[in-house]
């Protein structure tokens, strides 16, 4: 028996896993079945379940005072950051999520946290060139300075405003640091249009110029859009692929915006061209059963339906009594138990 020794898995829905590289094992097939069978073991002790759901978190404005049902606090904020911190999740971002690569230790589980609309409470930088610490950035760090392995990363859907910066240096110097220290920078069109009922021609080039506003000032392709408004255009696929104005984009995941969490990457119920997200709010109104303290209430009472991961990036762990929801192109990584 062969043991893998990379893995590399592909996001989308019409493309093959990309194959590793196998290395016969040490001391030859006994060998590779008794290790194949310690990590199903491992796997087992910290209940992994890879195959479990995911909560994709959507913010926008991080303001003292809410002007409207999207705002939060930065108190509130930090509350929601501590809270995950506290129950074992691990921030990953959109791009990590819908390719696959979810390296976080054994027990833990991931959370994307996701920005919409680049807001200057996002991020600001000050006259040194770091987060202001009552930004959605800054207060992210500093919960990950007091909570050692609760990742400072996320995932920033920008628009043409780009963090109420003016200028091509100023926008390029603000991506340029989110890149640079881990975030991900997603596209969310250029001028946050609804794109439901709009012509082919109206979508891909709503998408090309976003794409392009990004590629221009950082030269790193976005891996993901979030619509605006969660709408789709009529024809799907014409969010995730297309081309305008000499523009290509192929992204790996389109986001929604909001509603339940997500599923598994390596599940049958992955669809790439409509990614749910949670909104982020208390349990008032509707929100007391749709938005983020609910659904993580939910989680935290269901943690057999909630993604929890084996610690090896290159396997897919879960009990065998959920074999028949593996994703067939990720049939090869799994590791039942």
């Amino acid at each position: 028996m062969l043991s893998l020794s990379a893995l590399a898995l592909a996001g989308c829905a019409d493309e093959q896993p990309s194959k590793v590289v196998a290395q016969p094992a040490k001391g030859g097939k006994q060998s590779a079945q008794e290790a194949r069978k310690a990590a199903a073991a491992a796997a087992a002790k910290v209940k992994a379940n890879e195959l479990g759901q995911i909560p994709v978190l959507m913010y926008h404005r991080i303001v003292p005072k809410p002007a409207g049902t999207d705002d939060r606090t930065p108190e509130q904020f930090r509350t929601e950051l501590e809270r995950l911190a506290r129950e074992g999740y691990v921030p990953i971002t959109a791009r990590e999520y819908t390719t696959g690569k979810i390296a976080i230790p054994a027990g833990r589980h991931p959370v994307v946290l996701t920005f919409d609309d680049s807001s200057p409470s996002q991020l600001t930088l000050d006259g040194s060139g770091n987060p202001k610490p009552d930004t959605a950035v800054g207060i992210l760090k500093d919960v990950a300075r007091r909570h050692p392995g609760f990742r400072p990363v996320g995932t920033f859907y920008v628009i043409k405003d780009m963090f109420g910066t003016f200028g091509a240096e100023a926008q390029a110097q603000t991506l340029g640091w989110l890149r640079d220290n881990g975030f991900d920078v997603g596209n969310h069109t250029r001028d946050h249009l609804n794109l439901r009922g709009r012509s082919q021609d109206q979508v891909m080039g709503q998408i090309a110029a976003g794409h392009k506003l990004i590629t221009d000032l950082i030269r790193t392709a976005p891996a993901t859009l979030a619509l605006p408004y969660g709408n789709q255009p009529s024809t799907k696929d014409w969010a995730m692929r297309g081309d305008s104005g000499n523009v290509h984009y192929k992204y790996t995941g389109v986001f929604l915006a909001g509603y339940t969490p997500a599923a598994s990457p390596f599940s049958k119920d992955f669809d790439p061209l409509g990614i749910p997200r949670i909104r982020a709010m208390d349990k008032v109104g509707d929100c007391a059963r749709f938005c983020s303290t609910a659904w993580l209430d939910w989680l935290n009472a269901h943690p057999e339906d909630r993604y929890t991961s084996d610690g090896d990036v290159r396997t897919v762990a879960y009990p065998k009594f959920k074999g028949p929801y593996v994703a067939q192109r990720f049939a090869s990584y799994t590791l039942p138990y």
